[in-house]
C-alpha cells in the first residue's frame, strides 16, 4: 500500500542533512515516514487527525 502512493519530502529539508527528513503521502488519509528508511514502518492518521495536528503545529 505505501510503496504504490506518491511521496512528498518536507518542506523543511531543504538545505538540511537529507537522512534526517520525513516524508508524507496524502490520499484518502495520511502516511508520514522516515526518509532513510522508506521501506520501514510509517505512520499513519486519519484526514480529521492530520488536520487536527497540522493546525495545532
Amino acid at each position: 500500500m505505501a510503496a504504490e502512493r506518491i511521496w512528498r519530502k518536507s518542506t523543511y529539508s531543504n538545505g538540511g542533512a537529507p537522512e534526517s527528513c520525513v516524508e508524507v503521502s496524502l490520499a484518502q488519509d495520511a502516511l508520514v515516514r522516515d526518509t532513510k528508511n522508506a521501506s520501514g514502518d510509517v505512520l499513519a492518521f486519519s484526514t480529521t487527525a492530520w488536520r487536527a495536528l497540522i493546525n495545532w503545529l
